[in-house]
């Protein structure tokens, strides 16, 4: 692997790093500081890139300028009790065109991915979604992306690639390896009717921002489903996160943005984070480097606690819950281990969506079944299956 386009953490980050208790995060990581010594990754768990690439960033110039604060922020905090096994590996520069950008990205995601790295990235426009998108294509699997957004960010089929049509990219073009796409938050007076018609049809899952506020829990099967998960900081109100020129008044908190890294880093599945449309000309006091890094720090602890139950080994470790119900039979499974619950869609083996029969679910979904209600959840994904 070819690493010549990551920039190396500067020095002088390294020395405030040293300059920090010994219990920082800054002290217990691995550090790319040197072009001749890139870091062993043997045993690393987690990746943090930073992208310095704004071109592709719709109104919010000054994005992916600088993300030296933000890494301050990051490690001067104390990790909780788990293992450390995190790299910063550093900055992937601005390519001589944004496409140059997207290459470096995906090369490197598609290698750590393979490895059994989870990367982090932070900094640039959320259009480097489509190119965490693009890194799947060599596992030659299906993927699921959740995005944490006020808008759905379709644009239009003939707009260029950008932070506002990242989306009908991934739709269209091939190879087409989206299976499932659900955005959290999105506010309905950012995106017309005839965008959240149109994720209708496809049986996408979206979650109104009023709903997210009245029940955080209700994300987290969908996160738990997630293979990427891409956060636009406009998705944080401008209060909470004023380092967006696309902020406003509206929004998650910064309690709320966590408690979703959580979720995120909880999740079996999940092998990619981004945190996008970071601008650090906008960052009075350093508060969105703040909230950045406690994001991050909340998603590093969920990876640390992943319960490793998604239904496929042995079944003593889970209870079965058989209900019939009209013409169909629904299986339940609620692991012992953690209490989560999963709904089962009878597939043959050779179905190239297996991956996809076991859906993460609420345990009132299942009380709703056993009152002979059809699970939305079920019914959406079995359109998608058959």
């Amino acid at each position: 692997m070819n690493f010549d386009y990551l920039k190396p953490v500067d020095n002088t980050l390294l020395t405030y790093a040293k300059m920090q208790t010994n219990q920082t995060f800054g002290q217990c990581i691995k550090i790319y500081t040197d072009k001749n010594n890139f870091p062993d990754l043997s045993n690393t768990k987690i990746a943090i890139i930073g992208v310095l690439e704004g071109r592709g960033a719709v109104s919010n110039y000054g994005t992916g300028l600088d993300l030296d604060e933000l890494r301050k922020e990051l490690y001067k905090l104390y990790p909780g009790n788990w293992p450390i096994n995190v790299a910063d590996l550093g900055d992937i520069i601005e390519g001589n065109t944004i496409e140059d950008t997207y290459f470096a990205l995906n090369e490197l995601l598609s290698f750590l991915i393979k490895s059994k790295i989870i990367p982090i990235i932070i900094g640039g426009g959320q259009d480097l979604t489509y190119a965490n998108y693009r890194a799947y294509d060599k596992l030659e699997q299906t993927v699921n992306i959740v995005a944490v957004d006020n808008k759905f960010d379709l644009g239009a089929i003939e707009d260029e690639l950008t932070s506002q049509s990242y989306l009908s990219k991934i739709v269209m073009n091939q190879p087409n390896n989206l299976f499932n796409f659900c955005n959290i938050g999105y506010q309905t007076y950012f995106n017309s009717q005839d965008e959240i018609d149109l994720l209708d049809s496809l049986y996408f899952d979206t979650y109104r921002l009023g709903e997210v506020l009245n029940s955080i829990q209700i994300v987290e099967p969908i996160l738990r489903d997630a293979d990427i998960v891409s956060v636009d900081l406009s998705s944080v109100k401008n209060a909470d996160a004023p380092a967006n020129k696309n902020a406003t008044p509206n929004g998650l908190s910064g309690t709320e943005i966590c408690a979703i890294s959580r979720y995120a880093g909880i999740s079996d599945k999940v092998s990619s984070f981004g945190i996008f449309e970071y601008n650090p000309k906008l960052d009075v006091k350093n508060q969105t480097a703040q909230l950045i890094s406690q994001m991050i720090w909340y998603f590093i602890e969920g990876v640390n606690y992943r319960a490793n139950d998604y239904p496929f080994g042995l079944k003593d470790q889970y209870k079965k819950f058989i209900v019939p119900i009209e013409d169909q039979i629904l299986n339940f499974y609620k692991s012992h281990k953690s209490g989560r619950w999963w709904m089962e869609i009878g597939l043959n083996e050779n179905n190239k969506f297996k991956r996809h029969a076991l859906i993460p679910c609420t345990y009132q979904e299942y009380v709703s079944a056993s009152n002979q209600e059809i699970p939305e959840r079920w019914m959406r994904t079995l359109k998608k299956l058959v």
